[in-house]
């Protein structure tokens, strides 16, 4: 049985939520993407840290061995270079789960006001009261026009300049490289088949004179 890339995993998984890893993924690679995310954390936190106090942070936090925690270093290291594009769902995953927790020590104390707030801000940040976006029906998607043009400028390729005449001189200079041919006419063919065959009939059909050549051939050959 193959499992996933863990960096693919982890690259398209990092902040998904830990039910949904636990439905798709084995245990081991759940556990691993756990570890990722809450190490990525870390180098998040910790800029400066070394590649040593990683692997004692995480075997002290985890309790792995040290070569599954290099392989995890190996993972946060090839996602860090996402840092800047995924900076913003980064804060976002982030200020969820405190919206979330906020709304739960609220619910507890049956604090509404605060729980609407947190129920607010959860859904402005998701933006759930937006309308989601419907797909172009087939009957409606207009073709995009095309017009046939020759000029090159249309794809951002300036034109050759006098590209006629160094056309016209290219097959001029093939002409004369390549060997002579001769253009023959078509010419009727006498065979004089009053002379050749004096016992056969006139013939009216050339079709027809084909078939009595090809028959008096045989009759000769046996």
């Amino acid at each position: 049985m193959s499992y996933p890339n863990a960096i693919e995993v982890c690259r398209a998984e990092l902040f998904t939520k830990e039910v949904e890893l636990r439905d798709r993924y084995p245990q081991a690679l759940v556990d691993k993407v756990l570890r990722v995310r809450e190490m990525y954390n870390w180098f998040i936190a910790n800029p400066d840290g070394t590649d040593r106090e990683f692997v004692a942070e995480v075997c002290q936090r985890h309790g792995i061995h040290r070569t599954t925690a290099y392989s995890d270093l190996a993972v946060v290291k090839s996602l860090l270079p996402m840092l800047g594009s995924a900076s913003r769902d980064f804060h976002r995953w982030r200020t969820n789960e405190m919206l979330i927790a906020t709304y739960k020590m609220a619910e507890k104390r049956k604090d509404s006001k605060t729980m609407e707030r947190a129920a607010t801000a959860y859904g402005k940040l998701n933006r759930v009261d937006l309308e989601d976006e419907q797909a172009i029906p087939l009957d409606q998607i207009l073709v995009q026009p095309f017009t046939a043009t020759d000029d090159p400028r249309v794809l951002g390729i300036e034109p050759i300049p006098n590209i006629a005449d160094k056309i016209s001189a290219m097959i001029e200079k093939y002409r004369k490289e390549t060997i002579d041919i001769e253009d023959v006419e078509f010419e009727e063919v006498d065979l004089e088949f009053d002379k050749l065959f004096p016992d056969s009939p006139q013939e009216t059909d050339p079709n027809e004179s084909n078939l009595l050549i090809g028959n008096n051939i045989r009759k000769d050959a046996t």
